[in-house]
């Protein structure tokens, strides 16, 4: 008799990295938004903004601070300086999927509340915009 069971494989929620042109990002905390396609309401194509939290880290010259850093520099510009933004999601220590945010920017950056009662760390959280969002079924594609 065969059986009809199906093995489901889920993702989970806390296995992800950001890479920043290639290099992993670290003190990532989360990724909320994060939408692959949308339409407007006249059919046409959206970008939408996504957001990164991430710890606040000393080291001026690791991947989001330099960036953080030029986007500052360059505030009051028409340029914005743009990177490759990938969400990698992760499952048991397997690539199974990617998205590229091409051409993206920083379009702002906030920090949590500082409070005296608490003792969370400080967080920033950058909205990210781009040009075009690309996904990529990377586990899938390595079976083929």
């Amino acid at each position: 008799m065969a059986s009809n069971m199906q093995s489901v494989d889920s993702l989970v929620a806390n296995e992800f990295a950001v890479e920043i042109d290639g290099t992993v990002a670290s003190g990532i905390f989360g990724v909320s938004g994060l939408t692959l396609f949308q339409l407007d309401s006249d059919g046409k194509r959206v970008t939408p903004s996504f957001e990164i939290t991430k710890m606040v880290e000393r080291d001026a010259s690791n991947a989001f601070n330099s960036w953080h850093r030029e986007t500052i520099e360059n505030r009051d510009s028409d340029t914005r300086p743009t990177r490759n933004l990938a969400i990698v999601a992760i499952d048991d220590g397997i690539e199974t999927r990617r998205w590229t945010a091409k051409g993206a920017y920083i379009a702002g950056i906030r920090y949590t509340d500082y409070d005296t009662a608490s003792f969370e760390m400080i967080a920033e959280t950058y909205t990210i915009m781009y040009s075009e969002i690309e996904e990529n079924w990377t586990y899938a594609d390595s079976q083929s």
